[in-house]
Parts: structure tokens; C-alpha cells; sequence
């Protein structure tokens, strides 16, 4: 599976948690991101990435459904907003770094 559609989708779901969405929306969001961000730290430590593989597994613990993190809602927002942004700006900087 490609690393940027993973990337793309974890960010759109992250920057609709920014308008406000019934409380299933966010768990659902929690669990996808969790696999997700866990998939993305596999797939750096199979390219030997090990600030990426750490960067994943800190974001797949934050975001894991099982034990929730309480933050508020500002601060939730203010995350997954930088969060999506960060996915959005690591595509750019894979695909010129494949250049």
C-alpha cells in the first residue's frame, strides 16, 4: 500500500475533526489513526527511518482509542490541525527527496 494515500487520508479525517461531528466520528478517527500512524512507523523502519518510526509510534500512542488522552477540545483541534499539516508537508518532502 502506498505510504501517500495513507498519509492524504489520515490528514483529511484529522482536518474534519476540526468542524464539530458527533462523538463516533472522533472515536473512529482515534482507531484509523492509530492503525494508520502504526503502519507508517512500519513501513520508516522497513526504509530505516528511525526519527520517522519514533515520530509514528509517539502519534499512534496519542491517538489509540483504548486509553483516552484529555486534552480539550482547543488542544485536540490545534493537534490534529498541525498533525494534518505535518502529513501534507512530509508528501512534499518524500516526493523531492525521491527526485
Amino acid at each position: 500500500m502506498n505510504n501517500s494515500f495513507i498519509k492524504i487520508g489520515l490528514a483529511l479525517l484529522l482536518f474534519i475533526c476540526l468542524i464539530n461531528m458527533p462523538y463516533g466520528y472522533y472515536q473512529f478517527v482515534r482507531f484509523a489513526s492509530m492503525i494508520g500512524f502504526a503502519y507508517l512507523a512500519y513501513s520508516a523502519n522497513e526504509q530505516s527511518n528511525k526519527n520517522e518510526v519514533f515520530v509514528y509510534i509517539a502519534l499512534a500512542i496519542l491517538f489509540q482509542p483504548f486509553i483516552k488522552v484529555a486534552l480539550g477540545r482547543t488542544i485536540w483541534n490545534i493537534l490534529d490541525l498541525v498533525v494534518g499539516i505535518g502529513l501534507i508537508v512530509s508528501l512534499f518532502q518524500s516526493k523531492r527527496k525521491n527526485n
